[in-house]
């Protein structure tokens, strides 16, 4: 089992969800988050003032999958997500030593 993180831009999440639908992956984590890479922010004009904004709204997406969907799943992500210019995001992609349902106490596979 791997756990794949995404990190994308915001206004990309719909076409990124749609595309791992299609493919069947039905469950994610979703979370807002900020940060930069090469990005490194912008300046902005607020009231007069200018100042410098650091960390970019990005979103962060968590995907556990079977060890042999890793590749379609990432592609697919890497697809959606790509507007061909910088700041459009990563993926990493770790390994999961165990997971579990709560509600039904399934282990593995069975559970994600």
């Amino acid at each position: 089992m791997k756990l794949i993180t995404a990190i994308i831009k915001p206004f990309k999440l719909d076409v990124v969800r749609e595309a791992l639908s299609d493919i069947g992956v039905h469950g994610m984590t979703v979370t807002e988050v900020k940060g930069f890479g090469r990005q490194k922010g912008h300046s902005e004009l607020y009231r007069g003032a200018e100042y410098v904004v650091d960390f970019l709204p990005k979103t962060k997406l968590e995907i556990a999958v079977k060890a042999s969907d890793v590749d379609t799943v990432v592609e697919a992500i890497g697809k959606a997500a790509n507007n061909g210019k910088i700041g459009d995001g990563k993926i990493f992609v770790a390994a999961l030593e165990q997971v579990i349902r709560i509600r039904t106490n399934e282990t593995g596979d069975q559970a994600i």
